[in-house]
């Protein structure tokens, strides 16, 4: 009897899916003037339904034009981003070796796929963002006057996507500018909804939940190790050690650094156990890295449960500087830190009006909730990218048209979208080699 991994059941599923959308093909349901259509391997499943809803919503003209401006610029700088920390990597990864080198499964923002997202939460934040985004931008389109064609579902096996279809000729004869608010649309409404779902987060958690004691939080403890036979568990914090409170995890990791095998120390921590701060004195074994330091056999959360709190509800002001606050927020799920789950869920109690809510579900909605703003920030800050077909591959060309359009006044507008499709072009080359480059360098040594 063998054991089906999940490659396997990929493959089977994909078969599968390809089996159907050949038989829909054959039996004359899937074509261009269908309601089923290919789009590369995806099934398109295309209806005019709401599209009097996008009429109805793109009337506010004025409103969605400065909306459109905005995402413009935002997309703009989100891409200069974008290529700077790719860049970035670029240069880090000169420095890698083959073992430290990312995986391609990392560069897939997928769930299931890349490691550090979850597929339940991730599948459902993915499947809001691309569906919003798509609709921001159908919005954006009836606003500008752009036709919709249809709009409806993407699928290509996992995860479902949605789509509307522009009218393409209306879009070539639109301006520049109107079609650039219609390709930003998409972007600045990931954005808002990243926005919007964090501070949804940042209110539920802060009235909703406090740490049971000051201090670091444990989330393992070594099996017959001094911690073990002092009843430390996961999920305990340790308060203090020989009466010094601890307030991070450096602190605490120095304390022991300069303690010595066989030496008795003073453990102070919150037991979920007995509900309550015990205090144990606690012979320490050898170190079995560094036989002249004492060990105590726990280890701990990088962050204590308050900084974990205060990264949640607001990174900009938790740690030293907002940027390293923005970091610690954003690599959470790195750190295995989000979803927030057993043992970390231990380090809280919820307080407030949900008090008598039941932990388990409590703890459901707020992962879900950062999923949704963590993978809406990560749509957004992709789609920024000067890579064709996404939507940050078309602004790159109507920005360097528009440059140059102001440094050579006697081109004409055909020359220019030219000029424009090169450069688009060019830029998406060079965003795939920083891509490639980071995967491949580090393996070449």
């Amino acid at each position: 009897m063998f054991a089906i991994n999940g490659y396997l059941i990929l493959v089977l599923v994909v078969a599968a899916y390809g089996l159907a959308v050949y038989g829909l093909y054959r039996a004359g349901f899937i074509g261009a003037d269908r309601s089923l259509s290919l789009l590369g391997p995806a099934l398109m499943i295309k209806t005019r339904r709401g599209r009097a809803a996008l009429d109805r919503w793109g009337r506010f003209r004025r409103f969605w034009s400065a909306a459109g401006d905005f995402g413009i610029l935002l997309a703009a700088v989100s891409m200069v981003a974008m290529i700077g920390l790719l860049l970035l990597d670029a240069y880090v990864s000169l420095s890698l070796s083959a073992a430290q080198a990312p995986t391609p499964q990392e560069a897939l923002g997928l769930p299931g796929i890349n490691p550090i997202i979850p597929i339940g939460y991730g599948i459902v934040a993915l499947v809001v963002g691309i569906v919003l985004h798509e609709l921001m931008h159908g919005v954006l389109a009836r606003s500008q006057k752009v036709g919709v064609k249809s709009l409806g579902i993407l699928w290509c096996v996992v995860p479902i996507g949605a789509f509307v279809e522009q009218d393409d000729e209306e879009m070539q004869r639109a301006s520049r500018r109107s079609r650039d608010r219609i390709a930003a649309a998409g972007i600045l409404a990931n954005f808002v909804l990243a926005a919007v779902f964090f501070l949804l987060l940042a209110a539920l958690l802060n009235g909703g939940i406090a740490p049971n004691a000051p201090g670091v939080g444990v989330v393992q403890v070594v099996a017959h190790s001094p911690a073990a036979n002092a009843s430390l568990a996961p999920g305990d914090i340790i308060t203090a050690v020989n009466g010094t409170p601890i307030t991070s995890t450096l602190e605490f990791e120095n304390l022991l650094a300069a303690s010595y095998p066989h030496e008795v120390v003073t453990v102070g921590f919150y037991s979920n156990a007995a509900g309550r701060v015990v205090t144990e004195r606690v012979p320490l074994a050898q170190n079995p890295t560094n036989a002249t330091r004492g060990f105590l056999g726990v280890a701990v959360n990088y962050l204590t449960p308050a900084q974990l709190k205060a990264t949640l509800v607001s990174p900009l002001t938790s740690a030293a500087t907002p940027e390293a606050g923005l970091v610690n927020w954003l690599v959470l799920p790195l750190a295995t830190l989000e979803p927030v789950a057993a043992p970390t869920t231990g380090f809280f109690h919820l307080t407030g009006i949900w008090a008598s809510t039941d932990p388990g579900s409590f703890w459901i909605g707020a992962n879900l909730l950062y999923w949704l703003s963590w993978m809406n920030l990560l749509l957004g800050a992709s789609n920024a990218l000067p890579l064709i077909p996404l939507d940050g591959g078309l602004l790159v060309r109507d920005y360097a048209a528009a440059l140059m359009g102001r440094l050579r006044k006697g081109w004409s507008t055909a020359r220019l979208d030219d000029f424009g499709g090169r450069v688009a072009v060019t830029a998406s080359l060079v965003v795939v080699l920083l891509i490639v480059w980071q995967f491949i360098v580090p393996r070449l040594g």
